[in-house]
């Protein structure tokens, strides 16, 4: 268990920040760390499985590879899953599922080949004990996930049961709501390090502003969850409940004021409790208020962060709207232009940073973004924009000498 091949997938673009963070949460026992297509790749230990688990904001599971290998039809899918000591990893008491994903395979069913490879780990524990273990694809105590490429088969079993983003926390949320997990990649491409202001004037239910105060407390964004690993059979539970005190007496008083704010007090109300659970309600301040009104919640100038309700990402929620609807103001106007308006007669000294499916979303407010970062928000391709906020309009601070600063 001290030199384990493990891939800890992410959404697109997403790489880079995960292979950076996974240096720090390893430092050098992390070997062989590289990015690879959706995720990063790198051989380590059990302990360091645990703690990947407990400590990443960033990945959306901890997978360990047990096979790769050629492949050329259903058939050769079966024996390498056959092939593989899944006896070592859990027992037949603990019931399991398989998820199976694609990228230029030519079988033709998945479906086909997701129950080759269930076969083949019932009938290797019954082959070796005469008692099969149970598939339930709802709640399983063990997930086996297997990768098609054109010609190569990856096997995984995975430590992380519930996706990483579901951090234990958020039980009160809004219409589509931000996943942790891009929250976290948001925060990691602003550059934010928790020593200046940080301010979410669209924050809904608080996921933006309750992983920043999370990082400024020094919080371990696993630590009101349970993991898959745990019904694992490396799995010590001395080991873990070690792992888990260590993070606790890392906590400590935030490094940096956090805000959040939102025109509905429903939201702010959900945000409120989510804080509590998440164990910052003190170390985030919480307001009602319209993005396009409030004034600075800090003397300092810091950095803004928000993704703003727009028509495609609530439609993609489940909520059929009109694909502009969420960005006109009451009165009619367009709610970025009177926003980039605000900002610049306000906000002098701040950077704003804005994740919107829009890639005009700058002509739009009129000014000129010193940075775009493409992210994906779920099904959606999104940017990241980044403005330096400077007194004037857009055509003095176009003349003058502050651009982009």
């Amino acid at each position: 268990m001290n030199a384990l091949n493990l891939f800890l997938p992410c959404a697109s673009g997403v790489e880079g920040y995960l292979a950076e963070e996974v240096a720090r949460i390893c430092g050098a026992r992390a070997r062989d760390l590289r990015t690879a297509r959706g995720g990063v790749q790198l051989v380590a230990g059990w302990p360091e499985v645990m703690q990947l688990n407990l400590h990443s904001r960033l990945a959306q599971r901890v997978l360990v590879q047990l096979w790769h290998g050629p492949y050329r039809a259903e058939q050769d899918i079966y024996e390498a899953a056959s092939n593989v000591a899944w006896e070592d990893w859990f027992t037949p008491r603990e019931s399991f599922k398989i998820e199976l994903t694609s990228h230029q395979s030519p079988l033709k069913s998945l479906n086909f080949a997701a129950l080759r490879i269930k076969d083949a780990v019932a009938d290797r524990f019954r082959n070796r004990g005469g008692v099969r273990p149970d598939v339930d694809t709802q709640r399983p105590a063990v997930r086996v996930f297997g990768h098609l490429a054109a010609e190569s088969l990856t096997l995984y079993i995975d430590s992380s049961g519930e996706p990483l983003f579901k951090r234990g926390w958020r039980e009160d949320k809004g219409e589509a709501p931000l996943k942790e997990t891009l929250a976290a990649a948001m925060l990691a491409a602003s550059g934010w390090d928790a020593t200046v202001p940080l301010y979410d004037p669209c924050c809904g239910s608080g996921t933006i502003a309750i992983e920043a105060a999370q990082i400024a407390c020094n919080i371990a964004p696993g630590s009101l969850r349970r993991f898959g690993f745990e019904r694992l059979r490396p799995h010590k539970a001395a080991d873990w409940q070690a792992l888990k005190a260590e993070a606790q007496a890392a906590r400590r008083a935030p490094t940096a004021p956090v805000f959040g704010s939102d025109v509905a007090f429903r939201m702010v109300d959900f945000a409120q409790r989510n804080a509590e659970r998440a164990g910052v309600a003190q170390a985030v301040q919480l307001r009602g208020g319209d993005a396009l009104q409030r004034m600075p919640p800090s003397d300092v100038p810091g950095v803004m962060l928000l993704n703003p309700p727009y028509g495609e990402r609530i439609e993609a929620g489940g909520i059929a709207r009109p694909g502009r609807e969420l960005a006109q103001t009451e009165q009619g106007g367009d709610f970025f232009t009177q926003l980039a308006s605000h900002w610049k007669k306000n906000y002098a000294g701040w950077t704003a940073w804005v994740l919107v499916p829009d890639a005009k979303l700058p002509t739009r407010m009129r000014l000129k973004e010193s940075r775009r970062v493409p992210m994906w928000n779920g099904p959606i391709e999104c940017r990241l924009f980044r403005f330096d906020m400077v007194a004037g309009s857009a055509r003095n601070r176009d003349r003058g000498p502050q651009e982009n600063a």
